[in-house]
This record gives C-alpha cells, sequence and structure tokens, in this order.
C-alpha cells in the first residue's frame, strides 16, 4: 500500500511539473511573437516616415524650381540664392558688401575653421557645408539684422542661425587666436614703433590703450551694473593697438560701468608690460637713455613709466592758460595723435562688424566671445589687405550707441612716482622738435 502511495504522488508531482512547465514554454512563446510584432510595427513607422519625408523634399524642390523661373534673383528660394548667386555670380564688391571680405578671405578663413564646423549627414538630414555656416554667421556679424530674416535669406531655421553664429564664434577664437591675437615679438615691436613715430608723430611707442563698448540688451540680473558713463547697457572691452591698426591684447565681458583702471590693472597686459615683456632684453636708447617701449592710454588709467597719459587740464580754460607749460600742452597733443590709431582702428571695427556698433541682442554668455571673434577677424582682414569702404563708416556715425568717453583724472595713488620723469623725457622730445 505504502508503494503505491508513494507511486501516485510521484505521478502527481510530475504531472504538476509538466503542466507548469508547458505554461511557461507558452507564456515564452507568447512573449517572444508580441515583441516580434512590436518590432515591426516600428520598422514600419520609421519607413513610412522616411517615406513622407522624402516625398516633402521632392515637392519643395518641385516648388523651388517653379519660383525660380519666375522671380528675380534677389527673391529667390535661398538654396538657390546661395549655391547660384553668391557662389557662381558675386562679384569682388558684393562679397566686401555682404561678408566684409573678399572671396579668398572667406576661403581661408573656412578652411582655418573646419575642424571646428564639420558636420556628418544623417538619416534625417543633410549637414550645412562649412562655407555657408560661415556665411550665416558672417551676415550675422555684418548687418546685425534679425535671425529671422537671416533664416529666410539661407533657407534654414533661426536656431540654425543662432547654432552658426555661436559655433563660428567659439571656433574662431579656439583656432584662430594663437595667430591672430597674440603678444608681439620683438621685430613687431620695432616695426611698431616705427609705424608710431612715421605715421602717428609719436616716438618709442609700440601700442595704443582704448575702450570698447558694445550695446546690449537689458540683462535678467544686475541690470544696474551694464550702465556706462553715456547711461546705456553695455559691455566694456579694453584693447591694445599696434601701428598698424590692428589688436594685440583684448579684454571682453566685462558690464558698462567697471573702471576701465581697474580691467587693466588686473590683466595679463598689465603683468606682461610691468615685467618688460613689451620691450626687448636690451631696451633701446631714448632721448640718450635707455628706456623700455611705452604704451599710450586714455585719461582713466594710471601713470606709469611704460604707460603714458596726457596731463589734465583744467575745463571751461583755454589751453594756453590751464596752467600747462608748453611742452606739456605739446606732449598732449602728440599723444593724442598718438591715440588716434586706437580709434581708428576702432571705427573700423565697428564699421566692419555691425554686430559692435548697433545694441546686440545675443546672450551675455555670446557677446564676450563675438566680440573676440570680430577683432580676430578685423586682424584677418586687415593682414589680407582686404579693401575698407569708408561708406561702411557712415553707417557706423548713424548707430544709436555712440561710445561714451572717460574723464581725465588727476594723479591718484597708483601712478608710479618716477613714470613723471619719464613722460618729462617726451616734454624733452617734443618741445626739441617743435623749436
Amino acid at each position: 500500500m505504502e508503494d503505491e502511495e508513494q507511486l501516485r504522488s510521484f505521478m502527481f508531482l510530475m504531472t504538476y511539473l509538466l503542466l507548469k512547465r508547458r505554461r511557461d514554454v507558452t507564456s515564452a512563446d507568447a512573449q517572444r511573437r508580441s515583441e516580434i510584432q512590436r518590432r515591426i510595427r516600428h520598422r514600419q513607422y520609421f519607413f513610412q516616415r522616411q517615406r513622407r519625408m522624402l516625398m516633402m523634399m521632392i515637392a519643395g524642390g518641385i516648388r523651388s524650381n517653379v519660383r525660380i523661373r519666375t522671380r528675380p534673383w534677389t527673391t529667390t528660394p535661398s538654396t538657390d540664392w546661395w549655391e547660384r548667386v553668391v557662389m557662381t555670380e558675386f562679384q569682388p564688391s558684393d562679397w566686401l558688401d555682404k561678408f566684409r571680405m573678399s572671396r579668398e578671405t572667406f576661403f581661408y578663413l573656412c578652411e582655418k575653421l573646419r575642424p571646428r564646423l564639420a558636420r556628418q549627414d544623417t538619416s534625417f538630414r543633410l549637414a550645412l557645408p562649412v562655407e555657408k555656416r560661415v556665411a550665416v554667421a558672417l551676415w550675422r556679424l555684418a548687418s546685425n539684422i534679425e535671425y529671422r530674416t537671416i533664416s529666410t535669406l539661407f533657407g534654414v531655421g533661426k536656431s540654425t542661425v543662432c547654432r552658426c553664429v555661436r559655433d563660428m564664434c567659439h571656433a574662431i577664437v579656439a583656432l584662430l587666436s594663437s595667430t591672430y591675437l597674440r603678444s608681439p615679438n620683438e621685430q613687431e615691436l620695432e616695426d611698431s614703433a616705427q609705424l608710431f613715430l612715421s605715421h602717428w608723430g609719436f616716438p618709442h611707442c609700440v601700442a595704443a590703450l582704448t575702450t570698447l563698448h558694445t550695446a546690449i540688451i537689458t540683462p535678467s540680473n544686475n541690470a544696474s551694473d551694464y550702465a556706462n558713463p553715456a547711461g546705456w547697457l553695455s559691455v566694456l572691452s579694453q584693447v591694445a593697438v599696434s601701428g598698424r591698426g590692428q589688436f594685440w591684447d583684448v579684454c571682453a565681458s566685462f558690464p558698462g560701468g567697471t573702471d576701465p583702471a581697474d580691467i587693466f590693472q588686473n590683466s595679463s597686459l598689465w603683468a606682461t608690460a610691468a615685467e618688460g615683456g613689451l620691450s626687448p632684453a636690451h631696451p633701446p636708447v631714448f632721448m640718450g637713455n635707455p628706456l623700455r617701449y611705452v604704451l599710450l592710454g586714455e585719461p582713466c588709467y594710471p601713470l606709469q613709466s611704460w604707460l603714458m597719459k596726457a596731463y589734465p587740464e583744467e575745463k571751461g580754460r583755454r589751453a594756453s592758460h590751464a596752467g600747462l607749460a608748453e611742452p606739456q600742452r605739446l606732449f598732449n597733443r602728440g599723444l593724442a595723435r598718438g591715440l588716434r590709431v586706437a580709434e581708428e582702428a576702432l571705427l573700423r571695427l565697428r564699421a566692419r562688424w555691425q554686430c559692435l556698433s548697433k545694441r546686440n541682442d545675443c546672450g551675455l554668455d555670446v557677446v564676450p566671445t563675438m566680440i573676440l571673434a570680430c577683432c580676430i577677424l578685423h586682424n584677418v582682414c586687415e593682414s589680407h589687405g582686404d579693401d575698407f569702404k569708408t561708406e561702411w563708416q557712415v553707417e557706423v556715425s548713424e548707430a544709436e550707441s555712440p561710445q561714451p568717453g572717460h574723464k581725465l583724472l588727476l594723479p591718484t595713488s597708483t601712478d608710479q612716482s618716477h613714470a613723471e620723469e619719464v613722460r618729462q623725457l617726451f616734454c624733452d622730445y617734443f618741445e626739441q622738435h617743435n623749436n
């Protein structure tokens, strides 16, 4: 009896296990069939979407061909305008007007930026060529017109225009700064000193310092810090300009209400010049004394043995009765002539890239990089000898945000005591040449 009972229990257990195994196999098969059907539906949806996109592209091409035959080139579709008009029909004057540089410089720039701007095609769209990305960004920098207008012109989305501008500015700063925005070597220092003497009449000088205010939209935080002396909101930049009218050093991104002297004293240019980095190892002789090359600065900067600024003159009185001796007045006039190289460089910069002369509606995270990129592009165009059209300056003079001036400050505690002796040497020079 016991054997039969054990056999019956064993048979029951085996039957249960077999039934459970059968249910598991059936459930696994059902799940596998469900997954296969889900993948089939997903693949069908994917292919249908690709087919719809292809049909839209074909339909868009047909409509474009129709419009090409019925409209003048100024209103042709954007793709045709770029591929046919710009790339094949633009004359040299057109390249200067629209892109502010020659055709040769444009393609030189594209090749230099290609490592950072080239993109791969995807299954859904073709990547914009590097040349078109650069053209979109240059059009924005040169004209400062709305993204929507550029979007319509080039046949790309507004977000694409914004991305092209941002990417190109970052690429220019990353790839071209070491070549076009760097400290000069000894030969370049000597050349700049010769140009300051021959073109601007100021001796023993290699660079002029000045400031640039770029108008911005109201920031979300600390808006009052960006109000400059003229009362409008801006980002303040400090630039050093060589005798060739090119930028050697640029410090951007400071609020418009910042004291320029604070920017300069905390910049790498201050440390380099104070340590003699802007003069040969053996200082050249000036007025019978070995003297390092000097910089010329605005009245707001502190007087240093290597940084000359004007003697303060009393307001409201004629220069001949301002309490200054004749050599000091001659020095002030000579320094004003020397500073003109920086004024003209900034004028050419703002005239060529009008995003710096009109109110810039980009975010504060983009504006400083844009300023640096424009300064580098200025150096690229100047070094390649690209023409500069005088009518561009008229547009700058009509800009809504003229540059504010800085006050002529009295001597301060930051002035070097022996710097006055150096300034007196320049007074003697101008008096000697005046006689």
